[in-house]
């Protein structure tokens, strides 16, 4: 019984940090533009002036010498010489004067600079076979997966969370059920949520509101008809729900714009009602599940989506679906390096764009001639990338996300580039989220953890455990769309 020659095979064809080195390449390929995309425009307080940022280009690790001189440098250098590991990022951007596209001044500027993990595509350390790797003075078996930060070997540990953009409905302890998402874009992450009490009235709660609203008002606002609500919903009895809350609410016998101009007065109150209109609609269109878009044109695709919530917590309410588990696997993502690394040049972005607006208001007000390369601060996006990357704190909040490569034996090194952390606090007793679950069974090492306020918070993969680096979502809903299995609106 000493046969392993399915671990043996799946070892030699896998790498056991597969996941990080993949997840690092997606943010490469696909995040970084991304994220440049989502930030596109710079429109400072000038006249008639914007700036166009499109291809953003990412190059393989260089050094600038004392002599000014540039030179690709490996890792095992990098390490010696109490280097950063980091490739540069090119730009592409083009002036806007007075709405018109100026490409004839368009051109190509340095940012700054993106740590580059080890083995990763940029890595020149990639394809080397064992005796390039060992001639160039690295380690054959060194798995990668790591980024080295001032000659540190550092590890971004994946972060544990609840699934975005999914509906998980939960029975609360004061016998109501709320059904939640934690809606999710590229620059804004916002809790969306609809609580059913006992009676079956429903209540949303959303960004900016710090009290639950009255839920066919919101329908209302985003607009559906008294009879398109009750139309939405398929089940009878929650359909009664429906009926229940449409006669109890204000806003039944209102229009749209009567519910618009009430929810920005709750929104604005003593303000100008332009100003309260404007309010109400950024409301709506901004905070309420900005997944689906913030696009004014998709607001009835929300009032659906808000429709399926509110059923959801009957159905359940009424024992015809069980609520979700939360420390169910399936409802829980891992955000690995890639994805994390998304989040801190997202951050690290916006800043850059705030400081490029900045100076080229200070240029205008003195006078001088406007140049985009020449307003552009590149320490300003490679500092706020250090900065994290070398403390660990994330710009949402946790810390500890990035750590010193333990280096202490060759399997406590493995071991700490397939950790995963929790976001929940130690200091709280959690019970249930420290517990061993079912779903863990071949995805989550059962048995180490370490001992004292962070048992089951800190969590390994198990060996055979592979994590997907996640798809394209607008590709598969345009699929599913085009076959039929979801109506066009």
């Amino acid at each position: 019984m000493d046969n392993h020659e399915l671990l043996e095979s799946y070892l030699m064809n896998t790498s056991l940090v597969y996941h990080q080195i993949e997840s690092y390449n997606r943010f490469i390929r696909l995040g970084l533009q991304k994220v440049v995309d989502a930030q596109s425009m710079v429109e400072p307080e000038v006249a008639d002036f914007a700036i166009k940022f499109s291809n953003a280009r990412l190059e393989p690790p260089v050094i600038i010498e004392a002599d000014s001189s540039t030179k690709r440098i490996m890792p095992n250098e990098a390490l010696i010489r109490n280097l950063t590991y980091a490739a540069p990022v090119y730009i592409t951007y083009t002036p806007i004067v007075s709405g018109i596209e100026k490409t004839d001044a368009m051109g190509e500027a340095f940012i700054g600079e993106i740590p580059v993990m080890v083995k990763s595509d940029l890595c020149y350390t990639h394809n080397m076979t064992k005796e390039q790797l060992i001639n160039e003075g690295e380690d054959p078996d060194d798995p990668g997966g790591y980024f080295i930060i001032k000659g540190k070997e550092r590890v971004l540990v994946g972060i544990e969370d609840l699934a975005p953009n999914r509906i998980i409905c939960t029975k609360e302890k004061n016998k109501s059920i709320t059904s939640k998402v934690f809606s999710t874009t590229v620059n804004f992450r916002a809790r969306c949520s609809i609580t059913r009490d006992e009676y079956g009235v429903y209540r949303i709660l959303f960004p900016t509101i710090s009290k639950g609203m009255d839920l066919v008002m919101i329908l209302k606002a985003l607009g559906l008809s008294t009879k398109e609500m009750l139309d939405s919903v398929t089940n009878p009895e929650t359909k009664n729900d429906m009926l229940l809350n449409i006669d109890l609410s204000e806003a039944k016998e209102m229009s749209t714009a009567d519910v618009i101009a009430q929810l920005g007065h709750m929104s604005a109150p003593n303000q100008a009602k332009s100003y309260q209109q404007k309010r109400a609609e950024m409301q709506l269109d901004t905070y309420i599940l900005p997944h689906l878009s913030t696009d004014p044109k998709k607001r009835y695709e929300k009032a659906l989506y808000l429709i399926r919530m509110a059923e959801r917590a009957s159905m359940v309410a009424y024992g015809y679906v069980k609520s979700d588990d939360k420390d169910h696997y399936a409802n829980k993502r891992i955000k690995l390096a890639g994805d994390l690394m998304e989040e801190l040049f997202n951050n690290a972005f916006k800043f850059l764009v705030r400081d490029i607006k900045y100076q080229i208001e200070r240029t205008t007000a003195r006078g001088r001639k406007l140049s985009v390369r020449s307003n552009i601060n590149t320490d300003t996006l490679t500092e706020k990338i250090l900065y994290s990357m070398g403390t660990g704190s994330w710009p949402a909040g946790q810390t500890g996300v990035s750590q010193i490569l333990d280096r202490v034996n060759f399997f406590s090194s493995y071991a700490h580039l397939r950790r995963v952390k929790s976001p929940l606090a130690k200091k709280h007793p959690h019970l249930m989220a420290r517990d061993v679950h079912g779903t863990h069974l071949g995805k989550i090492c059962p048995s180490e953890t370490p001992e004292g306020t962070e048992v089951g918070l800190t969590r390994y993969l198990a060996i055979l455990s592979r994590v997907t680096v996640g798809a394209d979502t607008k590709t598969l809903e345009e699929k599913i769309k085009e076959m039929g299995l979801v109506e066009k609106k």
